[in-house]
């Protein structure tokens, strides 16, 4: 459909003033679909979808979100991993595929209707951790809860209900208790869609098993709003992933997720 190429959707670009720069969309048809060929076959953990910003909700909602390494049907019958299911306007969720394996990742919208989304994203690197922890933080802003960061949703356009956020105050913190101790590969952190990132940008990332002094793995730098940037920390030890803000400022954050190994 005009210049809505598929190719749009793994530009790196959640989302613009004109969507038919960044998404894709197919035309009014039965049955539309999209494919991926990650040109190896590998075990997905993660597909995240980011719907179009200005508008169409249903031309994602209800779609099938499908993975293996047939080309049947033009890759169509894989076994599904997620069926997409009311994404609101420029949100991005995540959808878990627990490994699912495949060469070909498709969207499939199993009915008539046109077939569009600005981004898609996937994931190889294991179960994300965080969905199994307990999440607290500092304080609470209104009714940002400490939870809303590992509720799978990575973006929306206001943060009431998908952001947690502390008050404004010295030293802000959130922390994540995976409830066991893991080698810490990576942590994700998907900022603010709106504004506000000096709310983000600044904060450390610590991972270990005190309530109060861990290592740092990493320092959060230029973190745009509606990003999001990926953390290495090499296999450091810990059940604990906290997020400290070092100064007097609230601490936003959209989606926090961790990836590793069991000891």
């Amino acid at each position: 459909m005009s210049n809505m190429a598929a190719v749009n959707v793994i530009d790196g670009i959640k989302s613009g003033p004109d969507t038919s720069t960044y998404c894709s969309s197919t035309g009014y048809e039965s049955s539309p679909w999209w494919r991926l060929d990650l040109l190896d076959v590998y075990d997905i953990s993660t597909v995240v979808i980011t719907a179009r910003s200005d508008c169409c909700a249903q031309q994602i909602n209800k779609a099938e979100i499908r993975i293996g390494n047939s080309l049947e049907n033009n890759g169509n019958n894989n076994p599904i991993c997620a069926t997409v299911n009311g994404i609101p306007v420029g949100l991005s969720v995540l959808y878990s595929c627990n490994g699912l394996k495949g060469r070909y990742v498709n969207v499939l919208m199993p009915i008539v209707e046109h077939l569009s989304f600005c981004e898609l994203e996937v994931y190889s690197s294991g179960t994300n951790l965080a969905l199994k922890g307990n999440a607290i933080h500092s304080s609470t802003f209104n009714n940002h809860v400490a939870a809303n960061a590992i509720d799978q949703k990575r973006y929306a356009p206001g943060t009431a209900l998908y952001c947690s956020a502390t008050l404004s105050e010295s030293n802000p913190w959130w922390r994540l208790d995976l409830l066991d101790i893991y080698k810490i590969g990576t942590v994700i952190i998907s900022n603010r869609g709106d504004c506000c990132t000096d709310q983000t940008n600044g904060a450390e990332i610590h991972i270990g098993n005190s309530l109060d002094n861990n290592p740092i793995c990493a320092v959060i730098s230029g973190l745009p709003v509606h990003s999001t940037v990926s953390y290495s920390c090499n296999g450091m030890e810990g059940r604990y992933v906290s997020v400290i803000m070092p100064t007097v400022q609230n601490l936003t954050l959209c989606e926090v997720e961790v990836y590793g190994t069991g000891n």
